[in-house]
């Protein structure tokens, strides 16, 4: 499956953030905890610069904490970043980002001149969330939906801190194809631009091999389903995801596991590590590379078979 979602306003979004990004002082760039590479735009890098940087890694209350630290140890090795760990349930931690921004801009003295941060992250990572908390009132809309923030914002907080909110966007090629998987299962895509079952089936395949336990005691399964298949048939007998003739609805159990997963019924979960993705990253060059040769070689034979027509 191949997922691409770019509606026109986030083509805008991304033209905006480049006009103003040189006015920038620090950024926040929201990641969700659970898919802290899938969730990274990497656009930001080209558009930051060398501007500072912290990633949030949110919804930690819904991550693997032990794969959380190691993320935030990948982040803090790249220059000029800063990695943290919140979760919405937790306000004070939350409110320590504007200590982080100070920390961060040693050289600038914020009474003479506060700091300009801009936030900005994929759809439905909780960025207007964020923003309301930080400001103390309801600012920023917010919704369980990708999408919601549509054009730019800019708020006062705390500590001389003035932050320009960004609409959500994605870039134009999700970039390896996992990616797309992991964006959808964890809500950052419209749900109607995917199949449930495709991406239940991808989250199943993952689920049995790093997180068993999670799955067994969930939907108190007995034994451990031999392959994704399996684990949703089993999911549909037991939450009675049933079509005529005794037969599983896929659509219906990959709802369900979906739904509990980003619910955090299965326990912290995150779905990807730094040395998975940068095995993903290889593979893919490795296939892009792959697909290049073939098509210079194709372009090859059809200068040839010019030729001979030409010498004919």
């Amino acid at each position: 499956m191949s997922i691409n979602w770019f509606p026109g306003h986030m083509h805008k979004a991304r033209k905006e953030i480049a006009e103003v990004m040189p006015q920038v002082d620090i950024i926040i760039e929201m990641l969700d905890a659970r898919i802290p590479f899938s969730s990274e735009n990497p656009l930001v890098p080209k558009l930051r610069r060398d501007t500072p940087c912290i990633k949030v890694l949110n919804k930690a209350d819904l991550a693997d904490p032990v794969l959380t630290a190691r993320w935030v140890d990948y982040f803090d090795q790249q220059t000029g970043v800063k990695a943290i760990p919140i979760s919405q349930q937790n306000p004070e931690q939350i409110r320590d980002l504007l200590k982080l921004c100070e920390s961060m801009l040693p050289d600038r003295n914020l009474d003479i001149r506060g700091a300009r941060a801009m936030i900005m992250g994929i759809p439905n990572v909780g960025k207007s969330t964020l923003i309301n908390t930080l400001a103390k009132r309801t600012i920023a809309k917010t919704g369980n939906e990708a999408g919601v923030t549509k054009m730019q914002q800019r708020i006062k907080l705390d500590n001389n801190v003035v932050l320009t909110d960004t609409p959500g966007f994605l870039w134009p090629k999700l970039s390896p194809p996992t990616c797309g998987y992991r964006l959808a299962i964890t809500g950052a895509i419209k749900d109607t631009v995917f199949d449930y079952a495709d991406i239940a089936m991808f989250a199943a395949e993952y689920l049995l091999q790093c997180y068993p336990d999670a799955i067994m005691q969930r939907f108190q399964l007995t034994e451990l389903p031999e392959n994704d298949l399996a684990l949703l048939d089993a999911i549909g007998v037991k939450r009675g995801a049933m079509r005529k003739g005794g037969v599983v609805d896929l659509e219906k159990a990959g709802t369900i596991l979906i739904t509990e997963l980003r619910a955090g019924n299965l326990g912290g979960i995150t779905l990807e590590t730094p040395e998975m993705v940068s095995q993903e990253l290889i593979d893919g060059k490795a296939v892009e590379a792959a697909k290049a040769e073939v098509k210079a070689e194709r372009e090859l034979e059809r200068k040839r078979r010019a030729q001979r027509k030409y010498n004919k």
